[in-house]
């Protein structure tokens, strides 16, 4: 299974001489300026369906979920959910 990798273009490593070469982004017209700082953030959700908070929980139950992979604390609200579905709280 020693498949070769295609070259990724978007994905190399930056050399002393590549750095230097760049562009630094306020040598670009503010126009581009603006469009690529408007791309760090996210904009306010239509619909939020979530709300932040903080919450304790035991490490092991952390380990377990982040163990999982990306989405680990979607999946967590969605095994709280499932929990509330079965029992009542009294």
């Amino acid at each position: 299974m020693n498949k070769k990798r295609k070259s990724d273009q978007d994905d190399f490593e930056w050399t002393k001489a590549k750095v230097k070469a760049s562009k630094k982004i306020n040598s670009l017209p503010k126009s581009l300026q603006q469009k690529l700082a408007s791309r760090k953030t996210r904009g306010p959700q239509t619909k939020p369906t979530k709300v932040s908070t903080t919450i304790r929980l035991s490490s092991d139950v952390i380990e377990t979920f982040k163990a999982t992979g990306d989405g680990w604390q979607t999946r967590i609200d969605f095994a709280l959910k499932q929990w509330l579905k079965e029992h009542t709280l009294a």
